[in-house]
């Protein structure tokens, strides 16, 4: 599916997965630490756009939050995101954090989805095992009916990692790495801390979460209009999914809460270009590491 004309629909949620490939429509991608800067148009609309989703309609949404999912899944099958073969190249922790080269590794996605990265990923290393689960019930289905799919390799389960306890699945202090891919985004920021604490009592000290998702000023957010605003950075399309945007410092002090240690943060920049027509999108992500602390001897 391409990407610029995924941007071009509001109706859909197919802005989610901003990185979607390689880019093969021709583009460009750099990081940094500094955020996108926004032309004196942008920055005056966006200071403009008041929160005009009422108190009812926001508590609704967070109410029908696993349906509005759920049906998104209904509608798009496993034939909407693309598998996600680029994860183990940006994120060099899931090969490096092995001591030895064929090492067993545990792993956690958080927000499987319906397996687009994590299929790549057991294909790709046969010594790994993967924890996975995801809001969804309908997209755990999809995963376990993936032909891929080996229960002796990985235990895919149902989760609302804002209340249900990852230990009813997950050992404690069992997990080598742990991922939030375009996960964080689709939760209520004040419930962000509960993911992240969810995570913590699993993952192994000294181990890491790698997280990627939407950054700030994102063509996406830019995109939303105020009717669709729901808070500062937070909002909602028209299939009732949401999605937030990402500045470094809000993510670090979301972490940091919670306990973890700060490993890098930095802005991921793309720019996707169509020179048939004419067009220049500029996406935004925030790639990040954090770390639990080692415990203290």
């Amino acid at each position: 599916m391409n990407e610029l004309r995924l941007l071009q629909s509001e109706s859909s949620a197919a802005e989610l997965d901003g990185v979607i490939s390689d880019l093969e429509n021709g583009g460009f991608h750099r990081r940094g630490h500094k955020m996108r800067t926004l032309s004196p148009e942008e920055a005056e609309r966006l200071a403009k756009d008041p929160v005009v989703v009422s108190d009812f309609k926001q508590q609704k949404l967070e109410k029908e939050a696993q349906r509005n999912w759920d049906l998104f899944y209904k509608r798009n099958s496993t034939n909407f995101f693309k598998d996600r073969h680029w994860t183990t190249r940006e994120f060099e922790e899931l090969k490096s954090c092995r001591e030895f080269d064929d090492q067993k590794l545990t792993i956690l996605e958080a927000g499987c989805g319906v397996g687009n990265c994590l299929f790549p990923l057991l294909e790709e290393d046969l010594n790994i095992f993967a924890y996975a689960c995801d809001f969804s019930p309908r997209a755990v289905e999809y995963v376990k009916q993936n032909p891929l799919y080996d229960p002796q390799r990985c235990k895919v389960f149902q989760c609302d990692l804002t209340k249900d306890d990852l230990l009813e699945n997950v050992p404690p202090d069992s997990v080598d790495v742990a991922t939030l891919i375009f996960v964080l985004s689709a939760i209520h920021p004040e419930k962000m801390h509960l993911v992240l604490r969810n995570i913590y009592k699993v993952l192994k000290p000294g181990k890491c979460v790698l997280f990627r998702d939407y950054g700030l000023n994102d063509h996406a957010m830019l995109r939303f209009k105020s009717a669709n605003k729901l808070g500062e950075n937070f909002y909602v399309r028209q299939d009732g999914t949401r999605s937030y945007f990402f500045s470094d410092d809000f993510l670090a002090e979301l972490f940091l809460s919670v306990g973890y240690k700060q490993v890098v943060s930095e802005y991921v920049l793309r720019e996707t270009v169509n020179k048939k027509e004419g067009l220049c999108v500029p996406r935004v992500f925030l790639q990040s590491k954090f770390q639990k602390p080692h415990k203290e001897t």
